[in-house]
């Protein structure tokens, strides 16, 4: 890993551009990273909400990582949820953290306030992120939120106790949240590589896992931060706003809305609600918990590409299931028609020739053993296909307890799990990023995993941290 520049200094804004800086939600934080001695393709791993229904991944993580410094030994991945040693699992990741903090032999190493520039190589290119911390005041995940930091999918608040068991008591956060800009003249974060040195770069490496390529550099220089701040300032300017996106003045400015990582970044806000309920208003100002650690993303970064999470169902009946499928359905005034096929090739072509007569119909391919087929919903009640099919799970849950969802990323992988007697796949359509934010804006809230910012394996990976305690 290459070194910080000896001679960094602290970043010191004049107050008119602080109070710019607060008023935008954006703190400059103090990044933590491994020091020079830690093997950092082993240090870092794929988000924790990843390759849930798939322990074998996980599996191979542990058994690469080993003893050695990792963030897998602080966080909890999610196919892990439902062990019985939740307890224990949450105790040794707040000891392992005490452990990489340990000021006699610390594993971890503090940067002056900075930025830091993030280029990834992926499949579909190179991906630019720049890691930022944004002020949890300036966030509110509730239903009809108009704030400035704003989700796009719902949140389900039955997710947040297990992770905020975590974050209660953790002394570092490790982030996999991305956070979106809509900034189509790219005036944010695309300048600032032409600002950065070879000796401004913190880290090169492989990831593991086929997760690409990852290099960071520390931003520093007065110019880029406050050419950075006076960006997004420009883009939060409500004039501005209200002509990007032709509303009015009762709608509010959406700056920066959640890409990847909705429940890590409620989880810190429910966690921050708690901590500053005993504090006074000056230690409110600028204590860690305030902040949260994320990596912001262009929304029209030509390497970020939305796919669908598609939806597996286990422990059902298959022909059960479409009964009441379609009983539901036309119960809420909706037509339902389910066709099937001997073949995945010819649901594909009888999919494709129904996309060009669809009119206003939803149509939804499901897989399961020995079994595809089209499900075709007509009079729609939701605007996108996911918003119309978790409708229905949502009410068949409710009602079948032994039945379990998960969310998939990649058709692939979806085919591969159904081929268990009892599982059903349903497949979803891509959204454009396009519509993302005024979709968000004239709507509000997306269906929960509507999108996914790029295959499970191109997801964000562990990799900085960040004191949450004084």
């Amino acid at each position: 890993m290459k070194k910080a520049r000896k001679e960094c200094i602290e970043i010191r804004l004049n107050e008119q551009l602080e109070t710019a800086a607060r008023a935008i939600g954006i703190h400059i934080p103090k990044i933590m990273l491994p020091n020079d001695q830690v093997d950092l393709k082993k240090w870092s791993v794929v988000a924790c909400d990843q390759y849930t229904s798939q322990r074998s991944y996980w599996q191979a993580v542990e058994k690469e990582v080993g003893s050695s410094p990792s963030a897998l030994h602080i966080i909890f991945p999610e196919v892990y949820l439902e062990d019985d040693d939740k307890e224990q699992r949450i105790a040794n990741i707040i000891n392992t953290m005490a452990v990489y903090l340990d000021e006699n032999k610390p594993v971890l190493k503090q940067l002056p306030p900075s930025f830091v520039y993030v280029e990834r190589t992926i499949s579909t290119g190179v991906r630019r992120g720049l890691l930022a911390a944004l002020d949890l005041e300036k966030y509110d995940y509730s239903q009809g939120s108009q704030s400035l930091i704003r989700a796009t999918e719902g949140t389900v608040l039955d997710r947040l106790p297990p992770r905020i068991a975590i974050r209660k008591d953790a002394l570092l956060e490790t982030p996999h949240i991305m956070v979106l800009i809509d900034d189509p003249q790219k005036t944010v974060i695309e300048p600032i590589r032409d600002d950065l040195r070879e000796e401004d770069k913190l880290y090169d490496f492989e990831l593991m896992k086929n997760g690409g390529h990852i290099r960071g550099y520390q931003v520093t220089a007065s110019k880029t931060v406050e050419r950075t701040i006076k960006a997004l300032t420009r883009l939060a300017d409500p004039e501005v706003f209200r002509q990007k996106y032709h509303v009015g003045e009762d709608k509010s400015v959406l700056l920066f809305a959640m890409g990847d990582g909705n429940h890590s970044l409620a989880t810190a806000k429910a966690c921050w609600e708690q901590i500053k309920a005993g504090l006074s208003e000056d230690e409110k100002e600028d204590h860690p918990a305030r902040y949260a650690l994320v990596e912001l993303v262009n929304v029209h970064d030509e390497s970020l590409v939305f796919e669908p999470i598609h939806r597996l169902l286990f422990n059902v009946k298959v022909n059960e299931l479409l009964d009441y499928m379609s009983t539901y359905y036309r119960s809420t005034g909706q037509d339902f028609a389910c066709e099937k096929f001997d073949t995945y090739e010819e649901m594909q072509e009888r999919y494709e020739i129904c996309l060009q007569n669809m009119d206003n119909d939803h149509l939804i391919p499901y897989i399961t053993k020995g079994e595809w087929g089209i499900l075709r919903i007509t009079n729609p009640k939701s605007n996108l296909e996911a918003g119309t099919l978790q409708a229905f799970l949502d009410d068949f849950l409710s009602r079948n307890k032994k039945a379990a969802i998960d969310y998939i990323h990649g058709r692939e992988v979806l085919t591969e799990l159904v081929t268990q007697e009892g599982n059903i796949g349903f497949c979803l359509p891509n959204m454009s990023k396009h519509d993302l934010f005024r979709t968000v804006i004239l709507d509000g809230v997306l269906p929960r995993k509507t999108f996914s910012m790029g295959e499970a394996h191109e997801k964000r990976f562990y990799l900085e941290c960040r004191k949450i305690v004084k």
